[in-house]
This record gives C-alpha cells, structure tokens and sequence, in this order.
C-alpha cells in the first residue's frame, strides 16, 4: 500500500464529528439610533437568553461602551450614538465573563452573591469561580 491508501483508510476508520451546535442562543441586538440615543429594543430578550438579571447586563454595558443610559421595560436606552457591532461585541465581552464556565465552557451557571463580593457557580461541572464588581 502506498501513502495515499494508508491515509484514505485511517480517515475511514475515524469516528465521524459532527458539528456540535450551542446551546446558549443570544439573539441579536435590535438597535435602534434616534437622535443622539441608541435603542436597543430586543434588551429583555437577551438578558432572559442568558439567564442574568438586566440591570447586571445594563450597568456592564454603560460602563463598558462610557455612556449613560436607563432601562425602559423591554428595551435599554443609551444616551449616545452607538454602532451594532459595538453593542454586539460588548454583549459577547459580558457572556465570556459573567456567564460561560471558566472550566469546562458551558452557559449552565449562576450568579451569586455573597456580601459585596459576585461569584458564577457552574451547574454543569461544580466550578466556582468568583467574578469582578461591575
């Protein structure tokens, strides 16, 4: 056998991955500019997609994108121009830090506090790790 047929059969005998799909779905950012503010409509919806409470998310993203803001029912009202990519990249930046396990990497965790002090305990594999104060 040649080199070519010994590669073709190991990649024969080599369990088939499929694509593993994620189960943490984070909608899109439904942005809205008027005037010198910036509507994000769809806010609710992603605090309920990642499981955190929206004023958590909301002082994450005034402080992160340094603009004021207030959140009005379903929506998050910044009081400055802002671009989609950057609210979407700011959203990402909060479910890397505050939401995904920092061991095994999946979206099944908790905030907690204790004190002042905010910690994620991961439901999946048990780990704690604690987090920075927004």
């Amino acid at each position: 056998m040649n080199y070519e047929e010994l590669l073709k059969r190991a990649k024969e005998s080599l369990p088939h991955m499929e694509k593993e799909e994620t189960r943490l779905e984070i909608p899109e950012p439904v942005v809205q500019p008027l005037g010198r503010q910036t509507i994000v409509k769809n806010f609710s919806e992603i605090a309920k997609a990642v499981r955190r409470d929206a004023s958590h998310i909301a002082k994450f993203l005034f402080k992160e994108l340094a603009v004021p803001g207030s959140v009005r029912s379903s929506e998050i009202v910044l009081q400055g121009k802002v671009s989609f990519s950057m609210i979407s990249q700011r959203i990402n930046d909060y479910v890397k830090e505050f939401v995904l396990c920092h061991e095994c990497g999946k979206p099944d965790t908790m905030m907690q506090k204790s004190g002042r002090l905010f910690s994620i305990k991961c439901e999946a594999c048990g780990a704690k790790k604690s987090v920075r104060n927004i």
